[in-house]
């Protein structure tokens, strides 16, 4: 970036939906629920069809993207207790020191209350939502979290059954939009970082158990007159209210004038689930990819990205540069014009968006519980647990990974099993 680029020190929104397949938006592929903010957002930026995760579940995924490390090098690798340490470094902690105002709303997952890992002790200025990632299956909570304060939800009753509510009348996600628009609004006038961590159009596990649909919404909207089961429905309507929120923060911004220095992130943090009753394959939520969520096939791990700037990025433009979440951080730290830490895995993709010459990775690296997967070029190699042979595609012909060719190629394969070792040894 230069001088002139990095005197900007643009906003920057970083909306993060909840389980959201690569084949759930209108602008990937997806012809039956309704995005269309989301799709226009596409149309005025650039859609990366070849963007990954930080994971395949919840927790780990936010840690890499927040420490711009993949899962080889973080302290965890699965959906199991951490909170960050005092003096942790993350992205956000980078970008207050430098003069951002930061905000988040939604579902963090790195530290419970009364931890050194609560989001006021990582670098937020303010937080409102959940801190614990369970508690954010329930939609209908009794409180949220407002930095350390807990904050009352009326209305809203659990039961018997753990986060299941016999009483719902305050939705959370409404409540995560209306803080985040007002972030936006207390900190117009300086530069800001605002994290979107939404939880739609993740289940409610345990609802889905005790009532047979985990999907909660409080209204169908468009498609309550749809012969669907019931979980297909509030699946739908979710995904719809989140690009609803999508043409919230845009509105917003146009009015404040902001938005033509304010870059905005869309993203996922993992594949597609099948949880609360709803299938995968009933709106094709995964597109052409294998695999969903808890996998580490294309399904679990691929997810989009849109990236709009105006007058910087190109409108309507698409790029196939692979990157993943580790890859923020970087990128976040060049738009604001300082250097990130060395010792991370990312690659800022700024150059990318500029429409600039742009750094590859020699591969990508994932793992959870025994899997293992590592992507480098057009080549994919997956393991689905410690005893099985690494099976290996060509993603350039075999996207849907159907045809495992590692036989066929078995100085590539060595090779991948030589980048996979090396991508687990430390830094």
């Amino acid at each position: 970036m230069n001088q002139s680029q990095a005197a900007e020190t643009p906003n920057i929104i970083y909306i993060m939906a909840d389980d959201l397949g690569y084949g759930d938006l209108g602008c990937y592929g997806q012809k039956v629920i309704k995005t269309p903010h989301i799709d226009q957002l596409a149309k005025e930026g650039m859609r990366f069809t070849n963007h990954y995760s930080g994971h395949t579940v919840c927790r780990p995924s936010r840690l890499v993207l927040l420490t711009g490390m993949h899962s080889g090098h973080t302290p965890i690798s699965q959906n199991e207790q951490y909170y960050f340490p005092a003096g942790a470094t993350s992205v956000t902690t980078l970008l207050k020191k430098s003069g951002y105002a930061t905000g988040g709303v939604g579902k963090w997952a790195l530290g419970p209350p009364e931890t050194t890992g609560v989001p006021s002790m990582q670098g937020f200025d303010y937080w409102f939502g959940y801190l614990d990632q369970g508690n954010a299956h329930n939609f209908y909570p009794e409180f949220l979290w407002s930095n350390e304060q807990e904050i009352s939800l009326p209305g809203n009753k659990v039961g018997n059954q753990k986060r299941v509510s016999v009483e719902r009348e305050t939705y959370s996600h409404d409540l995560l939009t209306q803080e985040a628009l007002n972030f936006i609004k207390v900190n117009q006038k300086k530069p800001f970082f605002l994290q979107a961590h939404y939880t739609i159009p993740h289940a409610n596990n345990e609802g889905g158990r005790a009532t047979g649909d985990g999907m909660e919404v409080p209204e169908y909207g468009e498609y309550a007159d749809q012969e669907w089961p019931a979980p297909e429905k509030g699946f739908a309507a979710m995904i719809t209210r989140l690009d609803r929120d999508v043409g919230n923060f845009i509105n917003l911004l146009k009015e404040l004038n902001l938005e033509q220095n304010t870059i905005i992130f869309f993203t996922s943090d993992n594949g597609p689930h099948q949880e609360g009753m709803h299938l995968v394959d009933f709106f094709n939520s995964n597109g052409p990819l294998r695999g969903y969520k808890r996998d580490l096939y294309e399904g679990g791990i691929r997810v989009p990205l849109i990236v709009k700037w105006p007058g910087k990025i190109e409108a309507n433009s698409t790029t196939d540069h692979i990157s993943a979440f580790w890859d923020f951080l970087p990128t976040a730290c060049e738009l604001a014009g300082i250097n990130p830490p060395q010792n991370i895995d990312g690659i800022s993709y700024l150059p990318t968006l500029l429409g600039e010459s742009q750094t590859a990775h020699d591969s990508l690296f994932w793992k959870y519980r025994g899997k293992i997967a590592l992507r480098s070029g057009k080549w994919k190699a997956v393991q689905t647990g410690k005893e099985k042979p690494l099976e290996l595609y060509d993603l350039d012909k075999d996207e849907g990974e159907h045809h495992n060719i590692a036989d066929e190629h078995p100085t590539v394969t060595a090779h991948m099993k030589q980048m996979i070792i090396k991508s687990q040894s430390p830094r």
